[in-house]
This record gives structure tokens, sequence and C-alpha cells, in this order.
């Protein structure tokens, strides 16, 4: 199976899309703030970067959905910085600390080729939406080169629609956060007072592009969109409603992996609602939420109950 990049766009037509997608930091409009920085000319957006790459770290991930690491591992790279500002971000050194290095496009483009030649089973974006422009700069150099691994897009899920619509047929895996269904606490926690009604039909695009998470018999995605959902304490992340909205908006067969991992981290402290870990009652109910609404896929490993329909394209409802 070959990656959407290969199999359905022509290399003038990825070239095509690359170029497109850099005209948007000449005035920045690459995520939905479109705060109009001028990164081609050296200036920061809010994501507190210009038009250069800068990576914390590239290799093998075991620590990702089972999907995604297969074997041989998700062949994961670390961007640094976020469009969003997270008080709890679980990793703050990345992207709020901004720890990395610069790379070019030809350095990113000889980091993926190299991860594929290490067996990983696809290339995965952490955190790429303020890089996405350079980021398909760099697959147009590894796709030349023979690169033919899908393509991760791992994200915050406040996302611009444009910028999805030009990632069409070049990304095969979103796997999007969908961190609150509450405006108000997305701008207290997250500074993004506008997140539930972006994140909403980004989601809803990402699905009408790749659709229902795809496997192959060795259970590997290769192509689909996997949504995860941390459940904050105190329901700060209002998580009823979002699996509400992935029942009926996106689809009972959606892959959402729910998430008990929350620890305060970085300036979590400040916030009295944030300054400690969930409850297992807090998790549990959030589990049976989602048993009730008739979700199944993506948290089997809590409800003991494997869900395992290979090459299967869901009857969306």
């Amino acid at each position: 199976m070959l990656p959407a990049y290969r199999e359905r766009l022509t290399p003038h037509e990825l070239k095509d899309r690359s170029e497109q997608l850099r005209e948007s930091l000449r005035e920045c409009v690459v995520c939905p703030r479109e705060c109009r920085a001028r990164r081609l000319e050296g200036k920061y957006g809010v994501c507190r970067t210009t038009d250069q790459i800068v990576i914390s770290s590239a290799g093998p991930h075991y620590g990702e959905e089972p999907p995604l690491v297969g074997s041989h591992g998700s062949g994961t790279t670390f961007l640094t910085s976020c469009n969003l500002k997270c008080l709890f971000c679980q990793n703050c050194d990345i992207s709020q600390l901004r720890a990395g290095e610069p790379v070019t496009a030809n350095e990113l483009a000889n980091i993926m080729l190299s991860l594929q030649r290490r067996g990983c089973h696809n290339i995965n974006f952490v955190t790429p939406t303020h890089m996405t422009p350079q980021i398909i700069d760099a697959l147009v150099i590894a796709a030349e080169r023979g690169l033919s691994v899908p393509i991760v897009y791992n994200c915050g899920g406040y996302e611009s629609l444009r910028t999805l619509k030009l990632l069409e047929n070049v990304i095969d895996i979103y796997m999007p956060d969908i961190k609150y269904s509450d405006n108000e606490n997305a701008r207290k926690y997250s500074a993004a007072p506008d997140y539930w009604d972006v994140v909403r039909p980004a989601i809803k695009e990402m699905q009408r592009q790749v659709g229902g998470l795809m496997m192959d018999e060795a259970g590997v995605a290769w192509r689909g969109l996997l949504i995860r959902h941390l459940v904050l304490p105190n329901r700060i992340a209002g998580s009823f409603a979002v699996l509400d909205f992935i029942a009926r908006e996106v689809s009972l067969h959606a892959y959402v992996n729910i998430m008990d991992q929350y620890r305060p981290q970085y300036r979590a402290y400040r916030s009295r609602e944030l300054n400690r870990p969930i409850s297992s009652k807090e998790f549990t109910e959030v589990l049976e939420h989602a048993r009730k609404l008739g979700l199944h896929r993506g948290f089997e490993a809590h409800d003991r109950e494997k869900v395992f329909l290979p090459f299967h394209r869901y009857q969306e409802n």
C-alpha cells in the first residue's frame, strides 16, 4: 500500500501544495490565529517561530498508540514550539520552552528517510501545525528520494481549515487532540478562546479526508483518523460533550484514545483546578459515557474488549 502523497498526487502536485503552504507564511495564516507575522522575513509568529524548522529529537518511538507502533516503532519527530499555550503542557520543554535545534528541509528529509530505513512504520510529526509548510517542503525532497511510508499529523486540534484542505492526499493519518468542549476553559488554560469552535470543523475535515482508522493484517495503521482526548481534573476538558460530538458528528466507529495520564506539569500549579492528578472516578465516568454512546475503538485496553477489523472502511453514521 502506497501512502497518499505517492498514490494520489504527482510530484508536481505535491510541489504545488508545498508552494501554496509556504506562501501562507508570508503574512502568516497557517493556523487559526492568523497572526499575519512575516515569517519568511525572519519575524516570529504567535508560535514563536519563523520559517526555520526546529526539532527536538527524532527516532523510533514505542510509546504511541499500538496501531502506530507496530513491531518497529513510529518514526517520531518532535517539533519545537506550539500554536497553543497550555498551562499543563506535558511536553513543555519542547512545546513551550522550545528546546531544539534548527535543521534545513534537506536535513529533515534525510531524517525521514533514515527512520524509514530503520523500519519505522510511519513518519510521525509531533506538534506540526505551525511548521506545516516547512514539513511539506521536506516531504517533497524525501518523496523524490524514495520515502514511501505514511505521514502522521500529530496535532493539538487547533487547525486552519484552509491549511488542512491543502494537506488532503498528503497526510495519511491524522492524530489530533480534542482538548476542550468549552471556549472559556480553552481561553483560561490554553490561550485559545475559540478552540471549541475551531476544533469541531477541523476534526470533521480530517474525517472527510481520511475516514476511519484502517489497519493492515498486522494491526498497523496505514490511513485514517485517530483522536486523542486527555481527561482533565474537575471536568475542565468537558469530556462528555467531546465524546457526544465524536459519536454524533464524526463516527461511532472513530478510534478514540481516552487518556488517563494527566499530571500537573509546567504551569499547572498556578491553577487550583489543574493542580492535581485526575481521580479514578473522573476517568471511569468518561469511559462509561463513551460506551453508553456506542463508541468502541481506541480504549479497548480499558474496557478489555479488543475490536480489530482490518481493511474495513467504516460506514459513517
